[in-house]
């Protein structure tokens, strides 16, 4: 069963640089809003594009989609699990829940990581 992480310990992560934060809605909801930071992954491409977006096995890792009856951070969370990832959670309460805390989104696009939490992004 994956784990899930609540709305003030995700502030806290991404406040710290600690989370990786992974948008499992399909890219064009991504492109319009997203929590600050979140690299796009859908489950079809778990297994061909995460190698190289999260290439620490042991990061904390926590995926998101819309609200509570979304399943698509499951699904790739679970397909993250299978891969080997040790530390990966699911905000299920997801952007629904954050926007209507009235926290911060971004839209577009966001540079994908190359490196660990609390890194630079790579341009």
């Amino acid at each position: 069963m994956i784990r899930t992480i609540d709305r003030a310990a995700l502030e806290a992560g991404l406040d710290a640089g600690t989370v990786i934060v992974i948008d499992a809605l399909p890219e064009s909801y991504y492109l319009q809003q997203h929590l600050p930071g979140a690299i796009n992954l859908v489950a079809d491409d778990v297994a061909d594009r995460a190698g190289q977006l999260l290439p620490d096995k042991s990061a904390q890792i926590v995926t998101y989609c819309s609200n509570a009856s979304c399943q698509n951070s499951s699904q790739v969370a679970a397909q993250l699990e299978r891969l080997g990832y040790r530390n990966v959670s699911k905000y299920a309460a997801g952007i629904q829940d954050w926007t209507d805390a009235g926290l911060p989104t971004q839209s577009g696009t966001v540079p994908v990581r190359s490196n660990s939490p609390g890194s630079s992004p790579t341009p």
